[in-house]
């Protein structure tokens, strides 16, 4: 079995790669590998979960929805362990039984670790569809 390490880019030109052969294998462990543990992730239009609840999410999306996913990097920019990534993506999958088309504009966050691993901070794969008001974002917490 892969370590977890296996599946982190050291070059942030290849996350997303990683990701969608991940993603495409059906591996929940390989695609969860690429979050931070508190990352927040929007895979549902104005619905943003974070830490457990969006591994979780991730896992009973996988196993459920029988999804594909072909994403392509739009634009990057990278400031030290830091990096905005731009992403056009479209899936096949099922809702239901039922056939489903999804696509969107996603903008995302990663962070270089220690381990010089790429990982998602924030994972927004509908920022570029909306309008969403602000009621449906994740709320910030106070600064202390």
């Amino acid at each position: 079995m892969a370590s977890k390490k296996d599946h982190l880019a050291t070059d942030i030109d290849t996350h997303q790669e990683m990701f969608n052969v991940a993603f495409n294998a059906g591996d929940v462990d390989a695609v969860n590998a690429l979050y931070v543990d508190d990352a927040v992730g929007m895979w549902e239009p104005g619905k943003p979960v974070q830490g457990q609840a969006r591994r979780d999410y991730v896992e009973h999306f996988i196993k459920t929805r029988n999804a594909t996913v072909e994403a392509t990097v739009l634009q990057q920019m990278v400031n030290g362990d830091t990096a905005m990534v731009v992403v056009e993506w479209e899936m096949d999958t099922t809702r239901d039984g039922k056939p489903e088309k999804l696509s969107g504009l996603a903008v995302d966050v990663l962070q270089r670790g220690e381990d010089g691993g790429w990982r998602y901070v924030i994972d927004n794969a509908y920022a570029g569809n909306g309008p969403w008001p602000a009621e449906s974002s994740f709320p910030v917490p106070p600064k202390p």
